[in-house]
């Protein structure tokens, strides 16, 4: 199979194409586009039926042996925290933390540490109401509010595991869970602050407040702060911990080899829900079994997502490529701004942060080495910088877009200009500073 690097470019595009076509203007699930994509591709250079059917199994199982375990218990722990009322908690902390003053900057951080284990449509939902509530108080513009609430939840979302886009990635270029949420939340802070800075900055261009209303909140869960942030917090420590250690000394001892067991991503998300279960008391049986049904439903639709991308991504490797590329186009030079532009210009196209990191993520892996990326360090400020691309733009094709338009009552013009300005801001910020740290790690 001798194909020149044109035909086989002109077959990525078009798979590429099909990809968005499918998934913005007819609707049909990433899965499905991924898929048939992959079987354009690989037909189209000349690969046969059986052949490409082979790598599309492989790839989709390959990834799901090493990522379902940890994406099902990621989505299971964020349906408790929403059910106890953790994130209320977390939030009510954050707010007396910052004061009524800097409502903004409150919602802000606690969108940033909500969502570091929940997904940003589900976290934006969830604080909604609080937020509304705190910009009726404060009197705050709702634009600047409901931006602020939904750049902290992004910024983390796009950019560390558990969330699928980021444990896609890192398992299909090779990077360590643990150093990607470290590095990913060293990135993800000054990209936060940047969408709450120019949500407050344009938010006053056209200051609308929500009108008072009577409101009777209820009243927040009866456990502790510690209670509710500890199920986010234990995870995250010993996955970090458990990437630090040399897995393969000779000399260690059972202290070494029980955090290493235990800081595994699936053992130590198993414990944040454990954790998270002694956040209420009393449970009932129905009501377990409700939340263990809806988390694993949740966990099914990203589940294919991501093995449909590794599907995709299968193929590509088996046709080589990163030699095509290699041949006609000089990448040494581009290093981690390739996989950035590729990601962005996916995500602005059809609008999922998910699918656009899963699709660079494999596009890239084969086009590594010609891209100079050859490091451990090098493969994490990869995975970062198509994180950033993906955040990048968010527009009217994202459906994160109309859950904060819908639900905190901005309208389209105001969601543009607060919005997806703050998006391209927060692109340009995370990847300014994944561009430090390869100065500092490279």
């Amino acid at each position: 199979m001798i194909n020149s690097f044109l035909y086989v470019f002109l077959w990525l595009l078009a798979g590429i194409a099909v990809i968005v076509l499918l998934t913005t203007r007819f609707k049909v699930h990433p899965f499905f586009a991924l898929i048939i994509a992959g079987f354009v591709v690989g037909i189209g250079v000349g690969m046969p039926v059986s052949e490409v059917l082979t790598h599309v199994k492989n790839g989709f199982g390959n990834i799901l042996k090493s990522l379902g375990l940890v994406i099902v218990l990621g989505i299971t722990l964020g349906v408790i925290l929403e059910h106890t009322g953790s994130t209320r908690v977390m939030a009510g902390f954050i707010r007396k933390l910052v004061n009524e003053k800097r409502a903004a900057l409150a919602m802000n951080l606690t969108g940033f540490s909500v969502g570091t284990l929940i997904f940003c449509d589900s976290g934006f939902i969830v604080l909604d109401g609080l937020n509304n509530s705190l910009a009726r108080k404060t009197k705050v513009p709702i634009a600047t509010m409901a931006v602020s609430l939904a750049a902290g939840l992004y910024a983390i979302h796009c950019m560390i595991p558990p969330h699928p886009g980021a444990a896609a990635a890192a398992e299909i270029i090779g990077v360590d869970f643990g150093q990607l949420i470290m590095a990913g939340i060293v990135v993800a802070i000054p990209t936060s602050l940047v969408g709450f800075w120019w949500a407050t900055y344009a938010g006053k261009k056209n200051p609308v407040v929500l009108a008072d209303e009577e409101e009777q909140e209820s009243d927040l869960p009866d456990h502790s702060v510690i209670r509710a942030f500890l199920p986010i917090i234990a995870p995250i420590l010993l996955i970090a911990i458990r990437s630090f250690i040399a897995l393969d000394a000779p000399d260690q001892n059972w202290v070494i080899s029980v955090l290493v067991t235990i800081g595994d991503p699936v053992i130590a998300l198993a414990i944040g829900v454990l954790l998270a279960f002694n956040t209420k008391r009393g449970w009932q049986k129905n009501t377990v079994s409700h939340l263990m049904q809806d988390a694993v439903q949740k966990s099914g639709g990203i589940l294919v997502i991501i093995g449909a991308g590794a599907a995709f991504g299968a193929v590509l490797v088996a046709i080589n490529i990163g030699e095509y590329v290699n041949q006609a186009i000089p990448l040494e030079g581009l290093g981690i701004l390739f996989p950035f532009l590729l990601a962005f210009i996916l995500k602005t196209a059809q609008g999922s942060s998910t699918v656009a990191v899963i699709t660079a993520a494999s596009i890239v892996q084969p086009l590594l080495p010609n891209l100079g990326i050859t490091t451990e360090m090098g493969y994490l400020l990869c995975v970062l910088s198509m994180g950033a691309g993906s955040i990048m733009i968010s527009h009217a094709n994202d459906s994160y877009f109309w859950v904060i338009s819908k639900f905190s009552g901005v309208g389209m013009r105001e969601m543009l200009r607060v919005y997806s300005v703050a998006t391209i801001l927060m692109g340009l910020t995370s990847f300014i500073m994944v561009y430090l740290l390869s100065l500092i790690l490279l």
